[in-house]
């Protein structure tokens, strides 16, 4: 990989860890995904654009299925993600999340793409099944739990996480197609999918215009700060994967769960801090070995 890729790929989980961590302080749900689509509609609005321009009368149907699938596929992402913070731990949630993703995401490319992987990626696949392991419970799940209402949250965050996980590896896949096979810009492909984003999250909106008012009055600061940096670490590594491999960009990028297991830990306050930091630190180690092979 590149180093420009690998210092793109790095800034972007420091910014992808930041967001999630205001998203799960948010606790909301499909209206806060509305929310902070309707900010990245507005704020990068001269971006989005100035991409286009020009650009646009060129697309054939390809390109705007592709643009149709990604948005559809980064609502289903987000909602489900959103729920898992709201039902689990972010600690536990997010990195089963982005340790998974990363996988599926290797596979598809290996086996669909034609690209290769080594016996260091082989290894790199170990220490992120390990991690999961630890961040899961470690040597507890091979016991019964002392506190049942504990395990059963670690369990919904398992679920959340590795449903989310697989959305992660199809959004990848398909706007990694985009961004290197079909050549398509990738500020255009997060910008025009958030419009696809927008009309499938509006029906949430629409329901109870009251009481998505009320939310957008308590949640307001953190739509502002999601819809604003999100595409930034998104754009990022879409860049980076047109000039790297996507097998090696895809789990690379997932350094960001140190970041989050290490200041969502500190910031949300919970529990087995250590275990799910030493747990994060091996799925990103396993990561960037299956970055590197």
């Amino acid at each position: 990989m590149p180093l420009s890729a690998l210092v793109l790929v790095i800034l972007a989980g420091l910014i992808h860890a930041s967001w999630n961590i205001a998203a799960k302080k948010a606790g909301g749900d499909a209206r806060f995904a509305f929310f902070t689509s309707v900010v990245l509609m507005l704020v990068w609005a001269p971006v989005g654009l100035w991409a286009a321009w020009g650009v646009l009368p060129g697309w054939g149907w390809a390109e705007w299925a592709l643009v149709a699938l990604s948005g559809v596929l980064h609502v289903l992402y987000y909602v489900v993600l959103l729920r898992g913070y709201r039902k689990a731990d972010l600690t536990v949630v997010y990195p089963l999340a982005r340790g998974s993703g990363p996988l599926l995401s290797s596979l598809v490319a290996v086996m669909l793409l034609g690209e290769q992987i080594s016996a260091l990626g082989l290894a790199g696949i170990a220490g992120v099944t390990g991690g999961v392991f630890l961040i899961a419970g470690g040597p507890g799940l091979l016991r019964a739990a002392h506190d049942p209402a504990q395990r059963r949250r670690v369990h919904k965050g398992m679920l959340y996480g590795l449903v989310t996980g697989v959305f992660i590896a199809s959004y990848t896949v398909v706007d990694g197609y985009a961004v290197k096979f079909m050549l398509m810009s990738p500020i255009l492909v997060d910008y025009l999918g958030n419009f696809v984003r927008l009309a499938l999250l509006a029906p949430a909106m629409l329901r109870d215009r009251a009481a998505a008012w009320l939310l957008w009055h308590q949640q307001w600061k953190y739509a502002l700060l999601v819809g604003t940096i999100s595409p930034v670490s998104y754009v990022l590594v879409l860049y980076a994967m047109q000039v790297a491999p996507l097998s090696h960009v895809a789990p690379a990028r997932e350094v960001s769960m140190l970041f989050a297991a290490l200041i969502g830990g500190h910031l949300l306050g919970e529990g087995d801090r250590l275990q799910r930091l030493c747990g994060a630190a091996l799925i990103a180690a396993g990561v960037m070995a299956l970055a590197l092979g």
